[in-house]
């Protein structure tokens, strides 16, 4: 099984990070192989609205260093996007990765009852992060992007959320958010998945 991690977060080591880290950690232990991108360290634009991957090409026609992250997607079995909360929405590092993912989706995609050029039957992992500790606010960033990525054939989505984790090690000090990742990777890459 291939897994895809993609961390939004300009800390290489923040919450939204650890959290993932510890979830790649234990499907690797159950054979996954594993692929990170650190999405502050790269070099890219968000989608130019060109249309050009619905007239043109099957892909996004920009060139940058998103182009091999979008085409890994195509791979993966398992796509894990990880973000802390900014302004009460995913980190614009992983906001610019979400639009420019327009491109998967087929020119007649309003109508198509198969609208997206991936394969079906992946299975996605949201992992989000947040200094708010009041769990009602920001519940409605995963239902958004599950609606979009269920559009584009992930029938199965996971929702890994930790509040009230503000300071650099909150998530590594709870012990209850790093059980959470292992028995969520359990769950997707284990024996019985």
């Amino acid at each position: 099984m291939k897994v895809l991690c993609l961390l939004g977060s300009p800390r290489p080591n923040g919450n939204s990070a650890t959290i993932a880290e510890r979830f790649c950690k234990t499907a690797e232990d159950f054979g996954a192989e594993v692929q990170t991108f650190l999405l502050n360290r790269l070099t890219y634009q968000g989608c130019q609205a060109c249309m050009t991957c619905k007239k043109k090409l099957d892909k996004c026609v920009l060139t940058d260093d998103l182009t091999p992250v979008l085409d890994a997607v195509h791979g993966a079995d398992v796509l894990v996007m990880a973000s802390p909360v900014y302004f009460g929405e995913v980190s614009s590092q992983l906001k610019g990765f979400i639009d420019r993912t327009y491109s998967y989706l087929l020119p007649d995609y309003p109508t198509n009852p198969r609208p997206c050029r991936l394969p079906p039957g992946k299975k996605l992992l949201f992992i989000q992060t947040q200094g708010q500790p009041d769990e009602n606010q920001f519940g409605d960033i995963f239902p958004r992007y599950a609606y979009f990525f269920k559009w584009y054939g992930f029938e199965d989505t996971h929702l890994s959320r930790a509040c009230g984790v503000m300071q650099k090690n909150d998530a590594a000090r709870r012990e209850e958010l790093l059980a959470m990742a292992e028995d969520t990777a359990k769950k997707i890459v284990g024996p019985s998945s």
